[in-house]
């Protein structure tokens, strides 16, 4: 395998781990229970609105879709030349 092809390979499973984390981290109870420990309270409030719980999730969306067409551009440049036209 070359180092480019590892190097995406490894860059979908960051993109895939990191958009799930950020899809589905603002929305558990630990995200409450850990920004409630923030001493500031604007940073809290901030942290807890559901408006950038929301941009956070997207950010996650957008992890994933990245991932899953960068997964589809991988298999398809493995797959063999002859079979391209199926």
């Amino acid at each position: 395998m070359r180092f480019n092809a590892l190097f995406r390979v490894f860059f979908i499973l960051y993109c895939i781990e990191a958009g799930f984390f950020l899809l589905l981290a603002p929305w558990s109870p630990g995200w409450d229970r850990t920004v409630l420990q923030v001493p500031v309270g604007l940073v809290r409030i901030v942290f807890l609105h559901p408006l950038l719980r929301g941009a956070m999730s997207g950010f996650g969306l957008v992890h994933l879709v990245w991932s899953a067409h960068d997964l589809a551009l991988l298999i398809a440049r493995w797959r063999p030349r002859n079979q391209a036209g199926l």
